[in-house]
């Protein structure tokens, strides 16, 4: 048994509680939480030991799940990293630069697992694109969300816009040439709606919108590349392929359209969208990652990527933080 220790268990905390249960070999041994009223009702809700202090729970794990505020991140991670324990954290994977850089170099000595938690990896809208070929060279992308005062202790693109930054460093296989953007900070202290325009060396280019005082909620990615167009929605769960009818395409409409080079075969397709809880893979894969000594599928490098690039988004924007 992987015995399994998670630091924070507030909102999010209590869903990866819930889904740890659920994993076959996973043992539960406890939890760190220093709010007493949080604590106790965790305690009592899912018969689990509190320990008083890191460093005991630390002792009596194996990896450690870590989904306390981003403040913490450094602190916990870095104390879980150097005895030895495999560390699941939460994204952003740190609070500043120089502390995300530290936390890389801390698991690489330490030959340990270390996973962030970029659940949209997971999603089911996006796993099922799995089989398609995807090289996007225009991505424009949407994510609106209500305010909600549970999250604003980071920035808009720290607390959402990440997600569409992992994804979209995951998909683009090139280095970022240039970041133009700008927020405004309307509830909060730090931006709350933004809009950004990323361009890579390849010429593929992302168009980038995050608000969290938005009427409605939306998370759409659209991708456009040769001879195709992808729409993803996040959270509706839906998939969409529009493009050029080719040989052995199955399960498709298609429609013929005249063009100035003749005539053309649209081909339109739903890829089917499985029904899956994101945390629980996540949690999942960084479990099977940890016991059968593999590669996590979203490492501390790949969430240094996310952190650095919207790191740069808020120095354009005019956000001080420190590097």
């Amino acid at each position: 048994m992987l015995k399994i220790g998670v630091f924070g268990t507030g909102h999010l905390g209590k869903f990866h509680l819930n889904n740890w249960k659920e994993i076959e070999g996973a043992e539960l041994v406890g939890f760190y939480d220093p709010d007493d009223t949080t604590a106790n009702e965790v305690s009592a809700t899912y018969s689990l030991k509190r320990f008083d202090t890191v460093e005991s729970l630390l002792e009596a794990c194996d990896a450690v799940d870590i989904i306390a505020p981003t403040s913490f991140h450094f602190q916990l991670c870095k104390a879980a990293i150097t005895k030895g324990k495999h560390v699941f954290v939460e994204k952003p994977l740190a609070n500043t630069m120089d502390e995300a850089r530290e936390l890389v170099k801390l698991a690489k000595e330490a030959n340990i697992k270390m996973q962030v938690g970029h659940v949209e990896r997971f999603n089911p809208a996006f796993l099922a694109l799995k089989d398609n070929k995807l090289e996007p060279m225009f991505i424009e992308v949407h994510r609106l969300a209500q305010f909600n005062p549970r999250g604003t202790d980071v920035s808009v693109i720290l607390d959402l816009m990440i997600h569409d930054i992992d994804i979209i460093l995951s998909l683009v296989k090139s280095n970022v040439k240039s970041i133009s953007a700008n927020g405004v900070a309307v509830l909060s202290d730090t931006p709350d709606i933004a809009n950004v325009r990323i361009e890579f060396d390849n010429s593929c280019v992302a168009n980038l919108t995050s608000s969290r005082i938005s009427m409605k909620r939306m998370r759409k990615m659209r991708l456009f590349q040769k001879d195709s167009y992808i729409g993803i929605d996040f959270l509706e769960k839906k998939t969409e392929v529009i493009k050029l009818n080719a040989p052995g395409d199955k399960n498709v409409f298609t429609f013929d359209i005249e063009t100035n080079h003749g005539k053309k075969t649209i081909a339109i397709s739903n890829p089917v969208v499985e029904e899956g809880n994101a945390i629980k893979m996540e949690l999942e894969a960084f479990y099977n990652a940890v016991v059968n000594d593999t590669d996590t599928p979203v490492s501390e490098i790949d969430g240094f990527r996310a952190m650095d690039v919207a790191h740069q988004i808020l120095e354009k924007i005019g956000v001080v933080h420190v590097s």
